[in-house]
């Protein structure tokens, strides 16, 4: 150590003060803050998050207790009246039940078919097809929606032409209780895609070496991908799951283009609702209905969470 070298009295942990050369006392206040670097690069997302996101959702709490135009104070009232309209309860129902359904043959269909398409050599020629349902217009959806469903579509006439429609009878999908499941159709035709490239790119994570050491331990071809792979797939798994329940209630807009503001009661859902009370001004219903939507979505997302670590620590 160089005897020109500088030496600045610090106080240690044990209270006594002990000698430390200047170079290093610099090199502690950099990492320090250094350290302190990634609140700077949060700061933007942070604010923006509170400006568009935290706080108008405070003054939707906030108008959920009071009148929509003389904002008078009427505590629980709108809460009341929400869970009582009729409305209210279809749209509630059908959202579930649509989510019930949807959730399940999303995650299953788009697992399966991943797993099949994983084995194949030039999957990354065809990995860019998988997202072209997402990049189609809303309106060339409607009009494929209304080429195949309607009662003189594409449907019928193929049932027809195969004996299974009696001459002149031309059912209408979109207005009979086949419509919840035209709309399960276009939600899983939409999504497939998408969630399988979240499923492809967990199970190319997987290091090789693991599934080619369990067949050389005499594993089947399904013993691997149940014992060795799936395990590893438990975060695109969360991943998954989280995105298509979030996405099951962005199915509105097609679904209002075709049937328009009122549909069919089995496709009746909750954006359905928040649309009309939104066009007659009941924004005090709307408040309450959305702060009760927003509060059982943020449940879920938690169980799910919870349900995910104590699984990891098992």
């Amino acid at each position: 150590m160089s005897r020109r070298q500088r030496f600045i009295w610090r106080n240690s942990s044990a209270g006594k003060r002990r000698l430390l050369p200047a170079g290093r006392l610099r090199g502690e206040r950099f990492a320090g803050r250094s350290r302190r670097a990634w609140i700077g690069f949060l700061l933007p997302s942070l604010a923006g998050v509170l400006v568009f996101v935290l706080l108008p959702f405070l003054d939707v709490i906030r108008r959920s207790f009071l009148t929509a135009v003389t904002e008078e104070w009427t505590g629980v009232r709108n809460y009341k009246l929400v869970l009582a309209n009729q409305a209210f309860r279809l749209a509630v129902g059908n959202t579930v039940r649509f989510t019930f359904v949807c959730l399940p043959l999303l995650i299953g269909i788009s697992l399966y078919l991943s797993v099949l398409l994983s084995r194949l050599k030039k999957m990354q020629l065809i990995k860019s097809l998988f997202l072209f349902p997402l990049a189609m217009p809303a309106a060339t959806v409607v009009l494929i929606w209304k080429m195949l469903f309607s009662g003189p579509g594409f449907l019928n006439g193929w049932l027809a032409g195969l004996g299974l429609l009696a001459e002149g009878q031309l059912p209408d999908y979109m207005g009979s209780r086949a419509a919840f499941w035209v709309l399960v159709f276009s939600y899983l035709w939409k999504n497939l895609g998408y969630t399988m490239i979240l499923w492809l790119a967990g199970i190319f994570s997987v290091p090789a070496e693991l599934t080619e050491a369990a067949r050389v331990d005499g594993a089947t071809q399904r013993q691997c991908f149940w014992r060795v792979v799936f395990p590893n797939l438990k975060g695109s798994l969360y991943t998954i799951t989280v995105l298509s329940f979030l996405n099951s209630f962005k199915v509105f807009r097609e679904a209002y283009l075709v049937a328009g503001s009122y549909p069919h009661e089995s496709m009746y859902l909750l954006q359905h609702l928040f649309n009309n009370w939104f066009v007659n001004l009941e924004l005090d219903k709307m408040a309450a209905s959305a702060v009760l939507v927003g509060t059982v979505l943020f449940a879920v997302i938690l169980l799910l969470q919870r349900l995910w670590d104590q699984d990891e620590r098992i």
